[in-house]
């Protein structure tokens, strides 16, 4: 595959897909309780996305994928599939991940939310998930590398003792909703594809409290920690830009 510079229009799309995601996750967040299915948690999702003209759900469909928004409980990894007998628990990690298309272009972006009172540490795993995401997005400038970003997720992950899921990675992101290059959240720096002003990618940490093997369960669709340990998801779709990143789906404060 072939890794893409957006226009400044492209970029105008990627830059509204992603404020209706950022807005989008901060709606799922504020609603997200104990007593709440997965279902519910995607109604509000999809309606949302659907009131803003132009806007659809990039997961709806895509690989056959039946829903708006993967939510993954606890062990879940990714890709969960929203359910009316999935019902939150107090004390509960869910991750939500969310993309939008507007104009043929995607954004994407998933945070990983608390249900209720959470245990210290499961808020620690929340807390360095997306500090590694934070790293990662540190790493992105014109000229940097792909490996770059991977490198700094994985040392702050490791760093305070948690494994990287190897097996799913972050992407570019554009026309279609994966492009070039991949993006790993481990490896060596100063190797893999040069970042140029104007690619877009997703940056995607899955960090798990245990170990980092994972498997399918049999929906085809849900990936697990092997072990059964927490893990969290926290991503962002950025822009390429000659002195670091600008982020496409930021979130309003709540």
């Amino acid at each position: 595959g072939v890794i893409t510079v957006k226009s400044p229009r492209e970029l105008d799309l990627m830059a509204r897909a992603g404020r209706i995601v950022g807005a989008t996750l901060a709606l799922v967040a504020s609603r997200t309780r104990a007593g709440l299915s997965t279902a519910d948690l995607d109604a509000v999702a999809e309606e949302f996305i659907r009131a803003h003209e132009g806007a659809t759900p990039s997961f709806k469909g895509l690989y056959g994928f039946p829903a708006t928004l993967c939510t993954s409980i606890n062990e879940e990894v990714v890709h969960g599939i929203p359910s009316k007998t999935r019902v939150l628990r107090d004390g509960d990690i869910v991750s939500v991940d969310v993309g939008v298309c507007v104009g043929g272009f995607h954004a994407d972006s998933a945070i990983t939310v608390p249900v209720g009172a959470i245990r210290p540490e499961a808020a620690a795993l929340l807390r360095t998930t997306q500090e590694a995401l934070d790293a990662g997005l540190r790493a992105v400038r014109a000229g940097a590398q792909v490996g770059d970003i991977g490198h700094a997720v994985q040392q702050v992950a490791e760093g305070a003792g948690y494994s990287v899921v190897r097996e799913l990675v972050g992407h570019g992101i554009g026309s279609a909703f994966h492009e070039e290059p991949q993006v790993p959240n481990f490896g060596p720096p100063r190797k893999g594809a040069r970042l140029v002003a104007g690619m877009t990618l997703a940056i995607e940490p899955m960090i798990n409290r245990g170990r980092r093997d994972i498997r399918t369960l049999p929906d085809k669709w849900t990936v697990v920690t092997v072990d059964g340990s927490l893990s969290a998801h926290f991503e962002h779709t950025v822009v390429v830009t000659e002195d670091g990143a600008r982020l496409l789906t930021e979130r309003p404060a709540p």
